[in-house]
């Protein structure tokens, strides 16, 4: 069998080895995008008006266009998987991409960043209650100032506000869920990060589709159809899909190769920015 990239990652998947500093590099790479993509989903909401799902559903398409090049280029492997139980998980995708997204809508940037920190205890509970993971006083004791975070910007953010929060907060539970799930079902399933995402992203631009129709009509005013872009909007537009999916794929790597935990740690800097 001639030695390609996608056997590389197919012997990397089954017995993963990478350095601290490798992984510190991919967390600051996400972290990175990640507070570019907060910054350009703010800018596009706010100056150009653009529909909320729609947005997403164009992140999930060009992740799942970039998912097909990589294949194409032989970066990973196609592996079979049942649909049926990637559906859940798809669900769960769009619900933490359209609550993050309205949550991002509806509040500060400030208070978008830091309510999400609170992913890190949610997902903490979650690991100890359904899956009996167990958690050193080190780790347990990360939840404080990030607690103490909470109370200060709810009582000093003038723009804090009950809708805002409300998203935010189902937007908290979502993500935890999903960054929980990821990491089982790579190892369910013995697959790689992107042979993950490859089923996944598909799934879920066709689940958030669905829910435009009836929420986001295309041809009406505000839809898609409904308004007439500047190419400004549409660069930018764009710009954060391609950015969404390098992010889709560093989260997926992170979760899989190190652990649901880490991935929020590791934003918890840019939760405070």
């Amino acid at each position: 069998m001639p030695f390609t990239m996608a056997s590389m990652v197919e012997s990397q998947a089954k017995n993963p080895e990478f350095s601290r500093l490798y992984v510190a590099a991919v967390l600051a790479l996400n972290v990175a995008l990640s507070l570019s993509i907060v910054l350009m989903n703010k800018a596009v909401y706010t100056y150009f008006f653009f529909p909320n799902m729609t947005l997403t559903m164009i992140h999930f398409v060009f992740t799942t266009f970039g998912m097909l090049v990589c294949r194409f280029l032989g970066i990973f492997a196609v592996k079979s998987m049942p649909l049926s139980k990637m559906i859940p998980i798809s669900v769960t995708f769009c619900g933490f991409v359209v609550l993050t997204n309205l949550s991002l809508e509806n509040n500060t940037v400030g208070t978008y960043q830091i309510i999400r920190a609170l992913t890190t205890p949610c997902v903490i509970l979650l690991q100890t209650i359904y899956y009996s993971r167990s958690f050193s006083t080190k780790v347990k004791l990360t939840v404080i100032p990030i607690i103490v975070g909470i109370f200060l910007i709810s009582c000093f953010d003038v723009k804090f506000n009950i809708l805002g929060v409300t998203y935010a907060s189902a937007a908290v539970i979502v993500t935890s869920l999903y960054q929980v799930w990821v990491n089982e079902k790579q190892g369910e399933f013995q697959c790689t990060a992107m042979q993950l995402l490859y089923y996944q992203a598909p799934l879920s631009a066709i689940c958030v589709g669905i829910a435009i129709l009836f929420y986001e009509p295309l041809l009406l005013k505000g839809g898609l159809f409904g308004n007439l872009w500047s190419a400004k909007a549409l660069v930018l537009v764009s710009a954060t899909g391609v950015v969404a999916f390098a992010i889709n794929v560093s989260i997926f790597w992170i979760i899989g190769n190190t652990s649901p935990l880490t991935y929020p740690l590791g934003n918890t800097s840019s939760a405070h920015r």
